[in-house]
């Protein structure tokens, strides 16, 4: 890492996990860190959420630019939020409702296409993540609430609607609550209650058209016009320079409000002439039988016969001194006056249409007037007063143009009506809604929690409910194992009531063939062997045996780490006593175990580094710690992917050569990242992630300490330049930057020269490594700033697309080759190729090329291995003894080992 003058120590395990305890003593992790640094990264990264999001990015209009409360695309949707708010007033009911495409399901369609290509199932491990879904507007009388509660209940809009997860599961919630403003939020709670079944919570109505405003104009494009002298403009709005405006609301009656930001804001005025005037005394003087039909007469009608312009006056001619036309409106209903005439001698077009006019000019005299109040330019009408019916925009904007000398303007919204009903929508996110979040968590993770009472639950690949104790898995090979009987500590399994395993205890298992079954029992009964090994007979997974100088070693690490290790793993579960205590027989157990190896160095049989961090991490599943991580997961996960985009337009600005070597480069630095050391958070003080992330690339840069970077360059730009790899299968390690910043992008670039991509992950925790699981919601959010990743995912059934034939952009381009992710059956920061998940062999047979990255994978482990298709190697050694052991190098040395098979 460099700008710093020293070196940061580094993660003995050879992972990029946090907070782990470093060789100065010094605990610096997120959980341990000082409090100046525990603040700063609390001020900058991102935090997970615990109630679904509303993603607004990409949002647009689906429809023409004349459509009138079109439906709005939300393209990158991924939680499953609200799907329902209302705006219940004196007239109208407004509904704002979200939904997915009900004939695209996560089940189906997208899932098939991969277990075509693999010739297995591999839909197992959760449900994909669906991007995109819709907002749509649609109203009712109040007067007809009856055919509005009909339309809720036809599509079960109260309960997510039909095409929802719930839904289709059968999961529903029992206190179902739906978000209303207006009037007739309070009116007709009872009703709501009675046939739907729903309790109507009320937000305040100034708060959600101040809210639903800001939405449209912040996030739409195309939302905002100008309209004068029948003349439709489109406004694109600075959102950098939004605020302060005027927001007029036309309901009933009329509210004016200054807005001076998101929550801030103040009626500063407002009128008794509005909407309901102009429908209640149309209604006396027509008879119409409804507003739009009031509306509709309008547009036939000549308010000359009825109202008394300045040409009447003046002859005929203009008042040109004051700036008056011969036909603007002296008296509204001024002619009346000198005519002896009853109602029904008037055209009911004329009434419409001077009642119209009458209402409209004296609003933008209003509306102007507080606007000169305030020194504000900008004036924005809303409201279903309006309806985009042409002639009373026109009149609006010329009271304003003409009152204001042309300095101010007025403005319309396309969803005009349904400002109250967005807030509303808007407001779930506010609030949170924890019986949606829980339906949504459900949805997400399936497994919930994998571990519950002794068993797993929602099996990664096949059933795994029948859990066996992973101490069977550590047996001597030849000779009869005995074990003590779990006991003692309460609610406990494993070792947790012994200080140390001894000899003394009922017989576990005694089999004379049995190996060191490492990485199986907490899966799958069996495992593969993979098919690309190139002689799995004389394969040896450990780059280094494990003698005893150098369990001496590991037994330091590993002891060192354990109290930070159990922080974390109590942290993870809330830090209750119940899992302080699981903390506390954890420790106890795996030192006993390490006690006993340390005596004992035969005592599990053949042992190599992988499998003693095996034997840590299953030793953790034993005591139900599912993952110690997770939280640091994703706030790393978090803080890269906010930078993702930033990245791969810079990659995209390079030619093929450079941006070949920057991936690689990328990769190495993003290995780098260790989110608990000193230097990293001495970096963060003085810069973005991204700055970060380049100064570590810029330390990467050859020479490496093994350099087959030509070779693998030529390999992808000159060999295979007309004939590209088929399919490529990356074993990912760390999350965070390690996968977002580094691996996706070389993901990426493959699948952009024709290459399917087939991402390998644990199936259970480790460290800080990206499981199989986690997998799909990361590549989900990268895939909104990238449309080579997010038409992969698609094809491979990592993601349903929502949008996909909606969105202009996407109608016309040809299907994607397939990015798709495989659990690799085993739960250690290493990888023992003689038993690997059947869903990796099923992969690979296919593949002809390997990337194996990170100091578990490819330095730990399979350093030497041979395979049957071109392989490449690539970590940073964060490990000092093993970069000496190695090569005779130093900390931070790189490998870039490239194995091409002729």
């Amino acid at each position: 890492m460099a700008a710093n003058n020293s070196d940061p120590i580094p993660d003995q395990l050879g992972e990029g996990g946090a907070g782990v305890k470093h060789e100065t003593g010094e605990e610096v992790g997120e959980e341990t860190s000082s409090s100046a640094a525990q603040a700063t990264a609390t001020t900058m990264l991102p935090r997970s959420s615990s109630r679904p999001q509303l993603d607004l990015s990409g949002a647009a209009i689906h429809g023409t630019l004349e459509d009138r409360n079109p439906t709005i695309l939300l393209p990158n949707q991924s939680d499953d939020i609200s799907h329902l708010a209302l705006d219940i007033g004196g007239s109208l009911i407004k509904l704002v409702y979200f939904s997915r495409h009900a004939e695209l399901s996560t089940e189906d369609k997208r899932k098939i296409s991969t277990k075509r290509k693999l010739g297995m199932f591999n839909g197992g491990r959760r449900s994909y993540p669906i991007l995109g879904g819709r907002l749509h507007f649609v109203k009712f009388e109040t007067g007809k609430l009856n055919e509005c509660l009909d339309f809720i209940s036809s599509k079960q809009l109260h309960r997510g609607g039909i095409d929802s997860p719930s839904w289709r599961s059968g999961a529903q919630p029992d206190d179902i609550v739906i978000k209303a403003t207006g009037g007739g939020a309070y009116k007709y709670a009872d009703v709501f209650k009675e046939r739907l079944g729903v309790s109507l919570e009320k937000e305040d109505e100034m708060d959600c058209l101040v809210a639903g405003a800001n939405f449209l104009l912040k996030a739409i494009r195309h939302e905002a016009f100008t309209h004068m002298d029948g003349q439709k403009r489109y406004v694109q709005i600075d959102q950098n320079d939004l605020f302060p405006f005027l927001l007029v609301n036309i309901g009933s009656g009329v509210s004016i409000i200054k807005v001076d930001g998101h929550g801030e804001f103040q009626r500063v005025s407002g009128t008794n002439v509005g909407g309901g005037t102009y429908w209640g005394l149309g209604k006396l003087m027509t008879k119409c039988k409804s507003f739009d039909e009031l509306l509709e007469l309008s547009q036939r009608g000549d308010n000359s016969t009825m109202d008394m312009l300045i040409g009447d006056i003046y002859g005929g001619l203009d008042y040109s001194k004051i700036g008056l036309s011969a036909s603007t409106i002296a008296s509204s209903f001024g002619k009346i006056i000198s005519e002896n005439k009853e109602l029904s001698d008037y055209r009911p077009e004329d009434i419409s249409l001077s009642l119209l006019r009458m209402i409209s000019y004296n609003i933008g005299q209003i509306s102007y007037l507080n606007a000169l109040r305030y020194g504000l330019k900008r004036i924005f009408f809303g409201g279903f007063f309006i309806r985009g019916h042409a002639y009373t925009m026109d009149t609006i904007s010329f009271a304003v143009h003409f009152w204001s000398k042309g300095e101010a303007q007025a403005m319309f919204l396309r969803h005009e009506g349904f400002l109250g009903a967005l807030g509303a929508f808007m407001s779930y996110e506010k609030h949170g809604l924890d019986d949606l979040r829980a339906h949504h968590l459900v949805e997400r993770f399936p497994m919930g929690a994998p571990y519950v009472g002794g068993k797993i639950h929602g099996p990664p690949l096949g059933d795994l409910n029948e859990k066996i104790s992973w101490m069977e898995k550590f047996v001597q090979k030849g000779t009869q194992i005995t074990a003590p009987v779990p006991m003692g500590v309460p609610a406990t399994t494993g070792m947790g009531g012994f200080e140390r395993p001894t000899s003394k205890g009922d017989i576990l298992r005694s089999d004379a063939s049995a190996a060191l079954n490492v990485g199986v029992l907490h899966l799958v009964p069996t495992l593969d062997v993979f098919p690309l090994l190139e002689d799995p007979k004389t394969y040896e997974p450990n780059t280094i045996d494990l003698d005893q100088d150098e369990f001496k070693y590991w037994f330091k690490i590993l002891s060192d780490h354990l109290p930070d290790l159990v922080d974390k793993a109590v942290a993870s579960e809330g830090g209750t006593d119940d899992a302080k205590r699981r903390g506390d027989a954890f420790a106890h157990a795996f030192s006993a175990h390490l006690a006993r190896l340390m005596e004992e160095p035969a005592a599990y049989g053949k042992f190599g580094l992988v499998n003693l961090l095996e034997l840590r991490e299953e030793c953790l599943r034993e005591f139900q710690f599912v993952d110690a991580y997770i939280s640091i997961k994703q706030r790393e996960n978090e803080a890269s992917l906010a930078v993702l985009p930033d990245l791969l337009m810079e990659l995209d600005s390079m030619n093929e050569e450079a941006r070949l070597l920057a991936l690689i480069e990328g990769v190495l630095a993003a290995n780098i990242f260790d989110w608990g050391s000193r230097a990293c958070v001495e970096l963060y003080h003085k810069g973005t992630i991204i700055e970060i992330y380049r100064m570590s690339r810029k330390k990467m840069q050859r020479p490496w300490r093994i350099d087959d970077f030509d070779m693998f360059k030529k390999r992808m730009l000159t060999d295979r330049k007309d004939q590209p790899y088929k399919r490529a299968l990356l074993f990912v390690d760390n999350s965070g930057a390690d996968v977002v910043l580094g691996m996706l992008p070389l993901a990426r670039e493959l699948l952009r020269r024709g290459t399917e991509v087939v991402l390998v992950a644990n199936s259970l925790p480790a460290l800080n490594d990206v499981t199989a699981n986690e997998l799909p919601e990361i590549i989900a959010e990268a895939s909104k700033h990238c449309s080579i990743l997010r038409k992969a995912a698609e094809a491979g059934g990592l993601i349903v697309d929502a949008m996909a034939g909606i969105q202009d952009d996407l109608k016309d381009e040809p299907v994607s080759v397939p990015l798709m992710v495989v659990e690799n059956g085993c739960g250690s920061p290493c990888i023992d190729f003689r038993q690997v998940s059947s869903e990796l062999a099923a992969a690979a047979k296919d593949a002809d090329l390997l990337i194996l990255e990170g100091m578990g994978r490819s330095l730990h482990t399979n350093l030497n291995a041979h395979f049957k298709c071109d392989a490449l190697k690539l970590a940073m050694v964060k490990n000092k003894r093993l970069a000496e052991k190695l090569f005779n190098g130093n900390i931070y040395d790189c490998i870039c080992k490239f194995e091409p098979v002729f």
